[in-house]
């Protein structure tokens, strides 16, 4: 399939599933970070023809990531007359959440708090304007890995790009003409004050985890595979204690 038409896929996806819903209007909400994967899910988005607003929500962050998503921004306005644009800094419920949760010190705890907050503004935006909340995360993130904040960014109401690998969002972005800085820049979550990316984090490059997602024979399955595991709980419905086999 080419960019192209995997483009037009996703959109008519979109549409299809919004026009299913017993609601007489949908609104779709989108969190931007300046990334390439919430840059393509806002993008999809707003060909869908449908109101869609798109959220910068700024936590302390890294200014050329803020930059880049004000960019983004200023395209989709430039670009669609359905886009209504927000910018929503949470510095200061963070620091309030921060100062009260000190007992409870743990710098991965605060990075995934970011993403909840986050995750929360959105759906206080979509629950009062009819709206869905759109997922940014690709398929190496949502289903190789696991590379996502449960009830953050993995609390979603669809995710249109959840089965394009991290190439295939690189070529839809090229194909929509995204800003450029935005396709060439280090994929980052935007949740840690060094500004660490994610292949630092992940400790593999995305087309090394493709390799692996693709080729269990590729010297870089097992350490895929360990990745994977750490993070299946995310991936896999959370456990039920049942009395009857249903």
């Amino acid at each position: 399939m080419t960019p192209e038409d995997r483009v037009r896929f996703v959109v008519k996806w979109i549409k299809n599933y919004c026009d299913s819903l017993d609601k007489s209007t949908v609104t779709l909400v989108v969190g931007v970070s300046g990334g390439i994967d919430s840059a393509i899910a806002s993008t999809l988005s707003a060909k869908t023809g449908l109101k869609t607003i798109a959220v910068s929500m700024p936590i302390k962050q890294n200014q050329d990531q803020h930059d880049l998503s004000l960019r983004h921004l200023k395209w989709l306005e430039n670009n669609f007359d359905n886009i209504e644009t927000k910018i929503i800094s949470l510095d200061d419920i963070f620091g309030a959440f921060h100062n009260a949760m000190k007992e409870f010190d743990s710098e991965l705890a605060f990075a995934n708090s970011r993403s909840r907050l986050r995750m929360v503004t959105l759906y206080q935006i979509a629950q009062s304007s009819q709206g869905l909340v759109v997922g940014t995360g690709n398929k190496v993130e949502d289903f190789g890995i696991g590379f996502f904040t449960k009830y953050g960014d993995g609390g979603v109401d669809i995710a249109p790009i959840a089965d394009c690998t991290k190439t295939e969002v690189w070529e839809m972005g090229n194909s929509l003409s995204i800003i450029e800085d935005i396709i060439n820049a280090k994929p980052t979550d935007g949740l840690w004050n060094d500004n660490r990316n994610d292949e630092e984090q992940i400790g593999l490059t995305y087309k090394q985890i493709e390799e692996a997602m693709n080729d269990n024979s590729s010297k870089y399955y097992t350490e895929y595979l360990k990745i994977r595991k750490k993070n299946l709980h995310k991936m896999k419905p959370i456990p039920v204690c049942k009395f009857r086999e249903s």
